[in-house]
């Protein structure tokens, strides 16, 4: 049964989201504390966290910042009070697989929910595993290899890749790349895609990415 960890402290919230969660067919865990949240979070025992910013003892946004710098993969998806597009930005930077403010209409969160534990299929449009340009993403294992050397990636960073692959030597508009690893959660304005490119071609290596003037980014092929 898949298993859900929710790392909230205030207790009508809590108990709305485990009545609606049960009667969805998950089981959940409840914790009011950032560090018992990370502590169980980096067990393994979760397939997906719903982690609120504002927890006493350890924020939210470092309890994502440690997963991730840790390497874990586990879905994250954040509820908070804090709805501005700074906070935004910075927990999809962070980390975060989906951001969700409060109030929230259950219906959506549990849809964003199945999305995110939804498998990857092994179709050719969606391949378990994706190589170009002397790199491969195993989307399964998440390891990555550039030039058969094993790389660390964030999760916002395996995605960002992961379309780049799928569409060597094509060119990718900023407006594509925020709508495919992004979603529709960051202000089409924000320069969030150009850090990332930025971030990804020091761990790939920057000849690998071209920025095309005026239209985007493109992965070479042949770097």
């Amino acid at each position: 049964m898949t298993h859900i960890l929710i790392a909230e402290d205030e207790q009508r919230i809590v108990t709305f989201l485990e009545k609606g969660l049960r009667a969805a067919g998950y089981l959940t865990t409840a914790v009011d504390s950032g560090r018992t949240a990370l502590l169980l979070a980096r067990s393994g025992s979760f397939d997906l966290v719903l982690l609120d910013l504002g927890l006493p003892e350890l924020d939210g946004g470092e309890v994502l910042q440690r997963l991730r710098d840790e390497g874990s993969r586990v879905p994250v998806i954040v509820l908070t009070a804090r709805d501005t597009v700074q906070d935004t930005v910075a927990s999809l930077e962070g980390g975060a697989d989906d951001y969700m403010a409060k109030p929230f209409q259950f219906a959506e969160l549990l849809a964003r929910i199945r999305l995110r534990l939804q498998p990857v299929e092994s179709e050719p449009g969606n391949r378990l595993v994706v190589e170009a340009a002397g790199m491969s993403l195993d989307l399964r294992s998440r390891r990555v290899l550039v030039d058969g050397v094993a790389t660390d990636l964030t999760a916002r960073e395996f995605a960002l890749l992961e379309v780049f692959l799928r569409h060597p030597d094509q060119v990718l508009s900023r407006e594509q790349l925020l709508g495919q690893v992004w979603e529709a959660h960051v202000d089409p304005a924000s320069n969030v895609v150009d850090v990332f490119v930025r971030a990804l071609r020091r761990k790939i290596g920057p000849e690998r990415i071209e920025t095309v003037r005026g239209a985007g980014y493109r992965l070479r092929a042949q770097p």
